[in-house]
């Protein structure tokens, strides 16, 4: 674990930490308490780091953003009906659904309780960015789950779901570092779309790994964004590409109502594998990453400076988990 990955960590243990009521405040705490990626903590503290500002400044932004992060989780596995989370029970299975969504709002008025902990100076820049990016993320998340009503859902409009629902966020943490650390607004600019790209490229490894991971490392069973009929890349080509035949069984797994979960998931993933598109998800993600480098590249900093962001990036392309 990184020095940056360490300070997130410990700071994090501590948010809300003994508050009362504890039926309010122990499920919150238990989100944040499975540690995970911090990756959009850390890509604040990195990119903070990048223009030359020490970690523990930015610290608080930093927890702002992975608070925000585990909201939209609690939320997300509740409107999906997960079981797990991180290889534990989610929210509102270990507790209840109320509690789910009442404990996700605190995670939120917290969130934006460490948002203005920055300086005075950047606060109204901070504070727009991150409103906008809160707001980008409810309509990914309602653009999801109204995509899994439709079987039109088209290539175009999936990228622009994703871009919403988790790239916005990855870029939003890492341009609110450049803006505290004082970077020129075309860099920070520049990083905000390093953040774009690589966001999309780690939601297309995300789907991918949904159907291809191992359930050991991937922390949740594998399948589940088939068994929610989710409009992934996968599908979204499946349903484009398919012959007759494939076709009408992904038409009869999308509409059943009745189904064995193991022998959906079986039957739905051996089409994927008769289309090839395994790799045609694998290119897609290759495109996204490069264009992410690029976008790093032009940032005017010395380029062994950046050698940690690349890393990262590249160590996220190759995740197993």
């Amino acid at each position: 674990m990184s020095v940056f990955e360490k300070l997130i960590d410990k700071a994090a243990r501590e948010v809300l930490k003994d508050c009362q009521p504890r039926t309010l405040f122990a499920p919150a705490e238990y989100i944040l308490s499975m540690g995970g990626k911090r990756l959009r903590p850390l890509l604040t503290l990195m990119a903070a780091d990048l223009f030359g500002k020490n970690a523990e400044e930015v610290i608080d932004p930093a927890l702002a953003v992975e608070i925000f992060h585990n909201f939209s989780l609690v939320h997300d596995d509740l409107m999906d009906n997960a079981d797990l989370r991180r290889g534990y029970p989610t929210v509102h299975k270990k507790w209840n659904e109320n509690s789910a969504i009442l404990s996700g709002d605190a995670l939120v008025i917290e969130a934006y309780k460490y948002i203005a902990k920055v300086p005075a100076g950047v606060l109204p820049d901070i504070l727009e960015l991150f409103t906008t990016t809160a707001m980008e993320i409810c309509k990914g998340q309602q653009y999801d789950m109204d995509f899994e009503q439709r079987l039109d859902v088209t290539e175009e409009e999936y990228v622009e779901m994703i871009r919403l629902k988790t790239a916005v966020l990855i870029a939003c943490a890492l341009k609110i570092g450049a803006i505290i650390a004082g970077a020129p607004a075309e860099d920070a600019d520049l990083l905000y779309e390093f953040g774009i790209n690589m966001g999309l490229a780690f939601q297309l490894k995300d789907d991918l790994l949904d159907v291809y991971g191992n359930p050991k490392t991937f922390g949740k069973k594998i399948g589940g964004d088939i068994l929610c009929n989710k409009k992934t890349f996968l599908l979204i080509r499946a349903l484009k590409n398919a012959n007759d035949r494939q076709r009408e069984e992904l038409d009869r797994w999308l509409t059943a109502t009745e189904y064995d979960p193991d022998e959906k998931i079986k039957f739905v993933k051996n089409i994927y594998d008769e289309l090839n598109l395994k790799f045609a998800v694998e290119n897609l993600i290759e495109k996204y990453y490069l264009a992410s480098l690029d976008y790093l590249s032009s940032i005017n900093i010395a380029d062994d400076h950046k050698g940690d962001l690349i890393t990262l990036a590249e160590n996220l392309m190759y995740r197993e988990k």
